[in-house]
């Protein structure tokens, strides 16, 4: 399975899931890990999920220990209706694939209140050897 990664300059850190099963496996593979997924959920056509494109990614570059992952509701309807998500942008918190937190709409400080929120366990954890 390809891995796209979704932005475009550089190295993203932020994983676009292209289909159900590559969210399946994402997803799985972070739980087995116990890593926090956090989940954008929007769509190409809509500037307020496109406008969070940069701030998603920042918070990628600065939360390694966090899965980031994008998915285009129109590409990826299946995932988009399991998540009940109805707006765009919406963000999830997931934890051992449950849903934590919700947020819809754009809003950049809560979307980073969120995923320093979901690194916190984890920061106490990392072993440096």
């Amino acid at each position: 399975m390809e891995i796209q990664h979704h932005g475009g300059v550089g190295n993203s850190k932020v994983v676009k899931v292209q289909s159900q099963e590559a969210w399946d496996l994402f997803t799985d593979q972070a739980s087995k890990e116990g890593r926090p997924v956090v989940a954008h959920f929007g769509a190409s056509w809509c500037v307020t999920s496109l406008s969070m494109n940069y701030k998603f990614e920042e918070l990628a570059q600065t939360h390694p220990e966090v899965l980031f992952l994008y998915v285009d509701v129109d590409d990826v309807q299946s995932v988009s209706s399991k998540y009940g998500v109805k707006a765009m942008p919406t963000f999830f918190l997931i934890k051992n694939k449950e849903v934590v937190s919700k947020i819809v709409g754009a809003n950049p400080d809560e979307v980073k209140k969120l995923v320093d929120a979901s690194a916190e366990p984890f920061q106490t954890q990392i072993v440096v050897e």
